[in-house]
């Protein structure tokens, strides 16, 4: 249960953030800034350069890649289809479906580093790498469509699209920063999880979550139960190592991304609704996580 300890603190730091702006002279307006900060500069930079430095092989990895990305298409079409229960709310639903695919990249990585070292580092950055274009894609389409705003624009002016987009291209042409650079981008990209889990804390209203209960409970039901069970029966009927089937069944349970919270705001979205989405799924993830990983052991030794 190790993976509860790896997940407790950003649930710590979402809760700072709530008593923070509730009960200091740090109000809304001073995270209102945050927010733009967050969202404009700090992810872009930490997307960017986690994607930079990842070594990326991805010709021997075709079906562990293909695994997580049918994950996240499952999680997408999934999502999408809420949008069609009668009496849902277009903007909630807009707003809240990225919450069903995203998933928190440093959590992973963090988690990686626990279940098998470098090497599980090494394939849950190609995962990361290869899905989040997808993932930013996919949360940007339902929020420009709502908002009445032209998508391809929004996904060319998109920061993490852009960071992700910029991260891979150099990764291919083997692009290499400049040490003084790479330290300073790096420096910029750690404070970006910190503040943008605050800045959930900040605009959280759990009551949010009671004005579609419905949609929400949809929702997280598809992130922390449909697709850990999907990618578990996934990663068996492929045949992938040992190894690479704990990644993907771990990539599959993992909370959502704090971020969502942040693209929400920034488009005119249901920032509260998706902020009590993304808390609740951290909490979740807590127990989520190491659950989907004894399902998966107990899968693999049979009866």
């Amino acid at each position: 249960m190790s993976q509860i300890q790896l997940l407790l603190p950003d649930f710590l730091l979402i809760v700072l953030g709530y008593g923070i702006c509730r009960h200091t002279a740090l109000g809304r307006s001073v995270w209102d800034g945050v927010e733009l900060l967050v969202y404009w500069l700090l992810f872009p930079a930490l997307l960017f350069v986690a994607i930079l430095r990842q070594p990326l092989q991805a010709g021997p990895l075709l079906s562990f890649a293909g695994c997580g990305l049918a994950v996240v298409a499952a999680g997408i079409a999934l999502a999408y289809a809420l949008g069609r229960w009668p009496g849902v709310d277009a903007r909630t639903h807009a707003s809240g479906a990225q919450t069903a695919f995203r998933f928190n990249s440093y959590i992973a990585l963090a988690l990686a580093e626990r279940l098998g070292g470098v090497q599980a580092v090494a394939w849950i950055a190609l995962l990361v790498a290869v899905c989040v274009p997808v993932c930013n894609v996919a949360a940007v389409w339902p929020l420009a469509r709502h908002g009445g705003q032209h998508f391809g624009r929004e996904l060319a002016r998109n920061p993490l699209i852009l960071g992700t987009v910029a991260g891979l291209l150099g990764n291919l042409l083997g692009l290499h920063l400049p040490e003084i650079a790479q330290i300073t981008l790096t420096r910029i990209g750690a404070a970006a999880l910190p503040l943008g889990l605050m800045a959930v804390g900040a605009g959280l209203r759990m009551g949010a979550l009671r004005e579609a209960p419905g949609l929400a409970a949809g929702l997280l039901g598809i992130r922390h139960l449909v697709l850990p069970l999907l990618a578990i029966g996934l990663v068996q009927s492929v045949g992938l190592p040992p190894g690479q089937q704990t990644v993907v069944v771990a990539f599959a349970a993992l909370p959502t991304a704090s971020s969502a919270y942040v693209l929400a705001t920034r488009m005119g979205g249901h920032g509260a609704f998706v902020a009590g989405l993304v808390s609740m799924s951290t909490l979740v993830g807590m127990l989520g996580v190491p659950l989907a990983l004894a399902a998966l052991a107990a899968v693999q030794a049979g009866p």
